[in-house]
């Protein structure tokens, strides 16, 4: 049995696994996750804002801690989208290092692609036929992953939660036009994606990360979040898009009142759920026209960290 520690550096949350590998199995030991909108104003100025830095920095020392008290003997920690497009990332890169004592990889879209699609499939059964496209829609890019053992095609968009509040959906709750020049955006984005993945042979389709388990937890009507409910929850597609609607064109105290939507997400899941929504109709269209059929969308909770513990474990090997 090996215990490591995975962590994943986004554009919106730091996030910690401890887990530990046993023959090719994966238990969690300790999840973690701390908002710190390390991608707060990226976009815009192409560099990591000062205060994100010192939020991101405080986060990182309390992941520091957790790996000490855990006695994990292996970390990798994987920055993304956010850091891939920052001038100042030695800045970060040097500051995480000082603090954790390892050497932050900032990941291609590619990579963090495989990495999801491994985390996301090592919990599907023979219930959910293959080939799966995975989804996962972070805060400055969203990957989709078509395969069936291991990824196939893969193709990172720069369209995420934060970077499509930022650009595009300012007012509260979204004005009409703000919502089409988003749209637009999105759509052009997954013109050039599927060029190169051909989603029309996805039979299982399957969303990850925190915009989409949002809004399966306000597909089901949880009132608190229920990581268990979430994982693996199969929905209609058409019950899923209404969800994204819902809370695309809800206000933000609407939604800071829903019980489990966590408050470093409320202002940017509107655009969250855009994306998704966008992403579920194309891919569906894509299955109808090539004569096959697709009705669920099936959510789940392993993603990105557990992909990244894997590899940490094979590294030791």
């Amino acid at each position: 049995m090996t215990r490591v520690a995975a962590i994943d550096c986004g554009t919106n949350s730091i996030r910690l696994l401890v887990a530990d590998i046993e023959d090719g199995r994966l238990t969690d030991v300790l999840r973690t996750m701390t908002v710190v909108r390390l991608g707060q104003g990226v976009d815009k100025t192409g560099e990591f804002a000062a205060e994100a830095l010192e939020r991101t920095f405080a986060a990182v020392d309390a992941c520091a801690a957790q790996c000490r008290e855990q006695g994990v003997e292996a970390i990798r920690f994987v920055a993304t989208s956010a850091t891939r497009d920052a001038k100042n990332r030695d800045e970060f890169l040097e500051g995480v290092r000082i603090r954790i004592g390892v050497t932050p990889e900032v990941i291609t879209g590619d990579e963090e692609a495989r990495l999801s699609f491994r985390g996301a499939t090592s919990v599907l059964d023979a219930s959910h036929d293959a080939p799966y496209l995975v989804v996962d829609l972070g805060g400055g890019s969203t990957e989709v992953v078509l395969g069936t053992d291991s990824p196939e095609f893969a193709h990172s968009m720069d369209i995420g939660c934060v970077r499509m509040t930022e650009r595009h959906l300012v007012s509260d709750p979204p004005e009409l036009d703000e919502i089409a020049a988003a749209v637009k955006d999105i759509h052009a984005a997954i013109d050039r994606a599927f060029e190169g993945v051909p989603v029309e042979r996805t039979r299982t389709l399957v969303g990850l990360a925190g915009s989409i388990t949002t809004v399966t937890a306000h597909a089901l009507g949880l009132h608190s979040y229920d990581r268990d409910k979430i994982n693996g929850a199969v929905l209609p597609i058409d019950g899923a898009m209404k969800a994204c609607d819902e809370l695309l064109h809800a206000s933000r105290n609407s939604r800071a009142a829903l019980g489990f939507m966590h408050e470093g997400r409320v202002d940017v899941i509107g655009a969250g759920a855009l994306v998704w929504h966008t992403l579920m109709g194309r891919v569906r269209t894509a299955v109808k026209e090539a004569g096959g059929e697709l009705p669920h969308v099936v959510t789940s909770e392993h993603d990105i960290l557990d992909g990244i513990a894997f590899s940490a474990a094979e590294r030791l090997a």
